[in-house]
């Protein structure tokens, strides 16, 4: 130990002081002798305190490589006088016009209608702040932080679990200024866009140039969003969901650090794959502020096709074929009996359908190949007991025809009003499962809701395996109902499926995601949220729990 000290103490700054003048053997030093010996005791004191403070810090570190919840104290945020603190440095960085206790903003940030949990009583923000660039979402981070207050980040506010509600009721903070695309390469096929850009109104800014952007989930979802559930749509089995789209991301991070992740290519070995690390993290690990996109060349050619078929297994056997011969479909969609049943009562398409368990496909290419894979899945799907193929033959037919799809869900909100009353909700889950367990599910899952008893339509993005239930039901049916999804959930991991395909857990499906991958799993994604947000301050309470006081499991 003694000589480890006077090693560290020869490289201490008194050390290197006291030596800095050079003595020759004829001549002696003006400094009297008796310094010496008191900067060797002074340095062998400063070092001995520096050791012992490494050695401190490294002993307080976390030796495991996984946290487990019961290892957690609990959670503990700044006080009323840090948080008026907090606020009003928001307000001197973002202008009081950008900071509100407006009661109606507070409630639709954090409930919707379709949404399949709601906040409990007192679970509310208490206020919405609207950074308007990444710099200044960096700067409210870092007052947030100092204050040690729970924060919700907020986008297009579509997503289904529960992501967004405020259940630590602190400040949320909404991206929707930063809604500018940054940057569109062409001749790279990739666009970079600001956290609050639509999907659709991307849509509209690409088709000019002949491009497009994959993922297409439900209406006015915005890319910074898609990215924290990692979520889909009809477009899937072509594109493939949000990270196979996504090429970097700008992230803030709870304490204000802004990375990016990375840079523009298509392909890139270099370091952690820290893009892959947030998009899925349901805005529990920081707050995305730009992405950078894959785009794709429009087909020259899209056509739409409707197949109806007497049962859903003889449907699913039908796209496995397609699948199994190599056939490239831009999407494929299964509405079951019910959910064709319920488009008709709506009314809204302006034509009558089959009500018939229904594939609804994109066709595209060249003319030569979508007059190829029509007539390739016609004859698939008539070898699989199809009862009637129609494709469109112009732009109008297409719109037609795809309008069922279109309208599903709205139909269904619209079904159980009228069938359950004006106080009727809408529970709208997902799972997937490998394709070759596709119908065996689906068809138990409809045998169940038939038994049960509740008005409930399905459809699929069969295409990878991913469908949807819309169960229609009333407050007092609360307890069934999620028991019912609760039983379409374990269906799907009995069957070697996940409980979510592309909504996200959120608060609603925690317990489902540890039953999932087991708590090792889970205590290894706690392990990782906590090296990046020690605080806990960010989405709380979403995806695993990470407060041992927490006992709410919906």
């Amino acid at each position: 130990m003694l000589a480890r000290l006077l090693r560290v103490s020869k490289r201490s700054p008194c050390f290197r002081r006291f030596n800095s003048t050079k003595v020759t053997p004829n001549q002696t030093s003006s400094k009297p002798n008796f310094l010496k010996p008191a900067l060797f005791f002074s340095a062998g004191i400063a070092a001995t305190f520096a050791y012992y403070q490494i050695t401190k810090k490294t002993s307080e570190r976390p030796t495991n490589s996984t946290t487990k919840l019961s290892s957690l104290s609990p959670i503990e945020y700044g006080s009323e006088e840090n948080f008026q603190k907090a606020i009003n440095e928001i307000k001197e960085v973002l202008g009081e016009e950008h900071v509100s206790f407006n009661e109606s903003s507070l409630d639709s940030h954090n409930d919707t209608f379709f949404q399949t949990q709601h906040p409990k009583p007192g679970q509310r923000p208490r206020v919405i702040v609207y950074p308007g660039s990444t710099e200044e979402v960096s700067k409210v981070l870092k007052i947030i932080h100092k204050y040690k207050i729970p924060i919700i980040p907020f986008s297009g506010g579509t997503s289904l679990e529960g992501q967004f509600i405020s259940s630590r009721s602190g400040i949320t903070v909404d991206v929707n200024r930063l809604d500018q695309v940054v940057q569109l390469n062409v001749e790279d096929l990739d666009v970079t866009v600001q956290a609050a850009v639509g999907w659709q109104d991307l849509a509209e800014h690409l088709s000019p140039y002949g491009l497009l952007f994959g993922p297409d989930p439900g209406p006015g979802a915005h890319i910074s969003g898609m990215c924290s559930t990692n979520c889909s749509g009809t477009n899937a089995a072509r594109y493939g969901t949000m990270k196979d789209n996504v090429l970097g991301l700008t992230v803030v991070l709870p304490d204000g650090t802004i990375v990016k992740t990375k840079k523009r290519p298509r392909k890139s070995s270099a370091g952690y794959n820290l893009t892959g690390l947030f998009i899925g993290s349901e805005g529990t690990l920081g707050i995305i502020t730009e992405i950078t996109l894959k785009l794709h060349v429009k087909p020259e050619e899209e056509t739409i096709a409707i197949v109806n078929f007497n049962s859903i297994s003889e449907a699913t056997k039908a796209v496995s074929n397609i699948i199994a011969k190599g056939i490239q479909l831009n999407a494929v969609e299964l509405l079951d009996t019910v959910m064709m049943q319920v488009i008709n009562e709506g009314g809204s398409t302006g034509r009558t359908w089959n009500e018939k368990p229904t594939l609804f496909f994109k066709l595209g290419g060249s003319k030569t190949i979508v007059k190829e894979l029509v007539q390739s899945v016609k004859s698939i799907t008539k070898a699989n007991g199809s009862t009637n193929f129609e494709f469109a033959k112009s732009e109008e037919e297409k719109d037609a025809l795809w309008s069922a799809r279109r309208f599903a869900l709205w139909s269904t909100i619209d079904w159980g009003k009228r069938v359950n009353g004006e106080d009727s909700k809408i529970y709208i889950t997902d799972v997937a499962v490998p394709i070759s367990r596709l119908t065996k599910v689906i068809e138990e899952t409809q045998e169940d809701i038939e038994k049960s008893g509740f008005r409930a339509s399905i459809l699929g993005h069969v295409g990878d395996g991913n469908f949807h239930s819309l169960i229609s039901y009333k407050d007092s049916q609360k307890k069934e109902v999620d028991a019912l999804v609760a039983r379409m959930v374990d269906r799907a991991l009995e069957n070697d499926g996940t409980c979510t395909g592309e909504h996200g857990v959120g608060n609603g499906k925690r317990a489902f995601l540890l039953k999932e991958l087991g708590e090792d799993a889970i205590d290894l994604m706690r392990h990782i949220k906590l090296a990046i947000d020690p605080q806990r301050l960010f989405n709380a309470d979403k995806v695993f729990k990470i407060d041992p006081t927490d006992t709410h499991d919906h």
